[in-house]
């Protein structure tokens, strides 16, 4: 296995001048709760976008021509959850500055997903990886990962198919539903011994605290996929309005590992893109 060349200072760049050093590419996420902790030493800070629906439009402007001038590229993560004057802002703000050094990638995941994805975009960032490239991962990586969540209701929920029966259930008191929303939407009435289909290969588990208690989680779920280490946060606010109930727990299994996401991006054909020259995974230049 390719061993990623990661260091804890910037790498340097080949197509500069010798000994100059390429400023790691920014990833940017919408709110504090997208940033989660460092998942290692290596894991670069997330650039927090916060309030850019309530920020006067200069502002935004102003702070993205600061993330360009520092890092010369920027990939903004963020939930299809975003309210709508935050993702129109973002279209503005990259029109207004006509940049081709901005990308905005809104995965079809929940909202704590998508907080892992970008924490993975963190750690790849520290190594010897290209803008396109590291841009374009972020669409490899959505294919590993394992996200759902525990509801208490399924009444409001539209992002996963649900059946009349699940509906008249979800009105029961105490009535729970496990939900895998990606890779394979399923939904089953939660309780002891029922599980959900998992990962075949060795993940971590995040889970996110909302208003349900979380024994179904840590009690069935994790030992049943064979998770190799657990850790705990608070869900993002976005995962109310993209799940459509406050109580839940929501969780994701993911790859940790530095040296396997490494791998797993640069065993991928590159091709250059005809447009911007800069190297990308897949057929869609994502700048």
């Amino acid at each position: 296995m390719k061993s990623p060349r990661c260091t804890g200072v910037p790498p340097v760049d080949r197509t500069a001048g010798i000994g100059e050093l390429r400023v790691p590419t920014a990833i940017a996420v919408t709110g504090a709760d997208l940033a989660l902790p460092p998942q290692d030493e290596r894991t670069l800070p997330a650039t927090v976008l916060a309030d850019l629906d309530r920020r006067p439009l200069e502002e935004s402007v102003a702070a993205f021509q600061a993330l360009l001038d520092t890092h010369g590229h920027v990939v903004v993560v963020h939930s299809s959850a975003v309210p709508p004057a935050v993702e129109q802002r973002l279209h503005t703000v990259r029109s207004l500055l006509e940049s081709d050094r901005i990308a905005l990638f809104r995965p079809d995941l929940p909202p704590l997903a998508v907080a892992v994805l970008a924490r993975q975009l963190r750690q790849l960032a520290s190594c010897d990886l290209g803008p396109g490239v590291l841009a374009s991962a972020a669409r490899l990586l959505t294919h590993y990962l394992h996200a759902g969540a525990l509801l208490g209701s399924v009444a409001r929920l539209d992002r996963v198919p649900v059946t009349l029966t699940s509906h008249a259930r979800s009105w029961v008191p105490g009535s729970q539903f496990a939900v895998l929303a990606h890779p394979q939407p399923q939904l089953v009435r939660a309780a002891p011994g029922v599980t959900l289909p998992g990962p075949e290969f060795g993940t971590w588990m995040l889970v996110g605290r909302g208003q349900l208690p979380a024994d179904w989680v840590t009690g069935t779920l994790v030992p049943s996929w064979r998770a190799q280490g657990l850790r705990e946060t608070e869900a993002p606010a976005e995962s109310a309005r993209w799940w459509g109930t406050p109580r839940l727990v929501e969780f994701c299994a993911y790859l940790a590992d530095l040296s396997v996401l490494y791998q797993l991006v640069t065993s991928v054909r590159q091709t250059t893109c005809h447009w911007c020259g800069m190297d990308v995974i897949g057929d869609r230049c994502v700048f």
